[in-house]
């Protein structure tokens, strides 16, 4: 009887070794699970007003009241989605009449491609509501600066964030937000 050949030849291995370090790669790109452990903490102060291309707003003579302040136009608390999430959300409208989105006292974990939403949809409790967010209208305010924190979002010229009703922190990678909020107007 002669030598049986084994199932397991040379090129097999290293060929299944090359694939599973590819495998392993692509993985650890994908989810990134090293951002479950890092924290960054952002705390922006609210602005007084964002520089835009608009022309000046005109100073109040003595005869006019000042110029208003920022001013709170609606406002939420966050709740979690896909990943344990909580502060306060506040849409604000600067003294110069811009708009920005301000998370304050945020904390959610980290993870790859997180973006701040301007959304129409409806917050949802539980896991009915982790993917609800792009199913209408949404404008993304842009990544997310840090998991931690206060921080400010512009929203940019030419939207009307009348139209919008919730602000989500939504994972663009994975399609799910990790926390979202419902703005109740002030």
């Amino acid at each position: 009887m002669g030598r049986a050949r084994t199932v397991l030849s040379r090129p097999f291995v290293v060929g299944m070794l090359v694939f599973g370090v590819a495998a392993m790669g692509f993985g650890l790109y994908w989810f990134q699970p090293w951002k479950l452990w890092q924290d960054e903490t952002v705390e922006e102060a609210l602005p007084v007003a964002v520089a835009t291309s608009a022309p000046p707003v005109e100073a109040p003579s003595a005869s006019s009241s000042p110029a208003p302040g920022p001013r709170t136009l609606a406002g939420g608390e966050l709740i979690s989605h896909e990943h344990e999430t909580s502060g306060t959300v506040k849409l604000v409208r600067l003294a110069d009449g811009s708009h920005v989105v301000r998370l304050e006292n945020l904390d959610t974990s980290n993870g790859p491609d997180l973006r701040v939403w301007l959304t129409d949809a409806p917050v949802k409790q539980g896991t009915a509501g982790w993917r609800v967010f792009d199913d209408g209208e949404y404008v993304s305010l842009g990544k997310l600066k840090g998991n931690k924190g206060s921080q400010n979002y512009t929203v940019p010229a030419g939207v009307d964030p009348s139209g919008f009703t919730s602000v989500s922190i939504w994972c663009d990678r994975f399609d799910v937000s990790f926390g979202a909020a419902e703005l109740a107007r002030v």
